[in-house]
């Protein structure tokens, strides 16, 4: 598809001569002789890219950038000046101008600009895109009272430059809120730098946080800067903070209230501005009790304190949440999405998701991958799922059958309180029952005749 680009000139034979030179480039050319006529093209067309002389009658080019720049920040656009002046150009570059060409117009230098400003838009359009793409990943998804309070939290903090604990059980989703915090405050567009605390051997600590000049240890072939230095400006994230050694706890305590560190192997002492998040999955009280963790190093990070909910107490976020995971492995998979069937999205109510959100996102791309149809229905369950104890299941038995000695009307009591509860825990419903029980329709409605049960016969 050919790119288009808007020529604004008040000047008829510079219009022409450019539009000629651009449509043997390949481009679609669009013409307007003033500034109304431009930035009405401009909402109606779209185009790639503006060529815009400076002197006009009316309405002159600087203050059609200006106006174009409020509507269409993205948009790149070239000044054209037979009066050009230093002072004019800083003026429109500062106004968002991509570049500036004096006339008389050389066609060569033309072309190379326009192409230059095309491939300027082409990268913009594509950094965006990733950006967007990125934030995708890091979005706190469902809209549960207790994740309505985090994101409230979040939106008072972020903007501040106080430091943070997030704290939660693993697999709460503590890597997105910090990612979050990072795209709401001041240094978004700073680096983002994460620290593993947990996965850092005590050996390489040192050089892994502060860096390392060439030569100053076996395998150093060249200076290398560590996570403070890479942080400079932005955000340093110390996830699982909690497992990280006495030693290292010491170490990492001093660069967080001096900023200040030297490389392994270096004299030379570097200050960075780095603001510090920090998460982990254990009770550091009780850590600190213990002796496992230094207690000053907790209220140097502890500022704010943020708890992630568990997805046990948000689990009416689960169908988002399925949603977006199901709508994310089909894209994966280049497939189409799939879907789950009421009984089971009522078995994932019902259970407890230890590993939170990451268990459940690995459970639905195993699902994507291994169920042959579009339904995604019990049987494709693994049995964890569907297991609950006698005590869970039988809340209220009564055990009298036990005391049966007959086995086939021990049986048939049992048979006919399991089925109650079944029904029960499905609201009555006969489909989702039935399903859950991996029995045909027709025969669990024999049974429930045979033992004279009240039901929803319902689909």
């Amino acid at each position: 598809m050919s790119k288009t680009v808007l020529v604004v000139d008040d000047e008829p034979e510079i219009l022409k001569s450019v539009r000629g030179n651009l449509m043997d480039d390949g481009y679609e050319v669009l013409e307007a002789l003033d500034g109304p006529e431009a930035l009405k093209k401009v909402d109606e067309d779209t185009p790639d890219l503006v060529l815009l002389d400076i002197k006009m009658p009316g309405m002159n080019g600087i203050e059609v950038l200006e106006l174009l720049k409020q509507g269409h920040p993205q948009l790149p656009v070239v000044m054209m000046s037979a009066h050009g002046t230093i002072e004019t150009a800083v003026k429109a570059t500062k106004l968002g101008a991509y570049d500036f060409i004096e006339k008389p117009l050389s066609l060569e230098r033309l072309t190379v600009v326009v192409q230059k400003a095309m491939d300027y838009r082409q990268l913009e359009e594509e950094t965006l895109f990733l950006r967007r793409k990125e934030e995708a990943r890091y979005q706190l998804t469902g809209h549960s009272e207790c994740l309505n309070e985090l994101r409230r939290q979040i939106e008072i903090v972020a903007p501040t430059s106080a430091w943070i604990l997030i704290r939660g059980e693993n697999g709460t989703g503590k890597e997105i809120v910090a990612h979050t915090i990072h795209r709401l405050s001041k240094r978004r567009n700073k680096p983002f730098v994460e620290v593993n605390c947990a996965a850092i051997p005590e050996d390489l600590i040192e050089s892994e946080l502060f860096g390392h000049e060439k030569g100053a240890f076996t395998g150093a072939t060249a200076q290398r800067k560590g996570k403070f230095d890479l942080a400079h400006g932005g955000t340093l994230f110390l996830d699982e903070i909690g497992d990280m050694s006495l030693k290292t706890q010491a170490k990492i305590l001093r660069i967080l209230q001096e900023q200040k560190f030297e490389r392994v192997g270096g004299g030379k002492t570097i200050t960075v501005d780095v603001r510090v998040l920090a998460a982990t999955n254990k009770d550091l009280e009780y850590e600190i009790s213990q002796g496992n963790f230094r207690e000053d190093l907790y209220y140097r990070i502890n500022v704010v304190p943020l708890e992630v909910p568990s997805l046990r107490d948000r689990k009416e976020d689960l169908p988002e949440l399925v949603e977006d995971f199901l709508k994310e492995y089909a894209y994966k998979t280049n497939t189409e999405k799939k879907s789950l069937t009421p009984v089971v999205l009522e078995t994932f109510r019902e259970y407890d998701w230890p590993g939170n959100i990451r268990e459940l996102k690995n459970l639905i791309e195993r699902l994507v991958i291994m169920t042959p149809g579009s339904d995604i229905e019990t049987k494709h369950l693994p049995a964890h799922l569907l297991k609950k104890t006698e005590t869970e299941a039988f809340p209220c038995v009564d055990p009298d059958f036990l005391k049966e000695t007959d086995f086939r009307t021990a049986r048939g009591q049992f048979e006919k309180e399991f089925i109650i509860r079944k029904l029960q825990e499905f609201g009555g419903n006969i489909a989702y029952t039935a399903e859950a029980l991996g029995l045909e329709r027709s025969h669990l409605h024999k049974k429930i005749k045979a033992y004279g049960i009240k039901a929803e016969h319902g689909d």
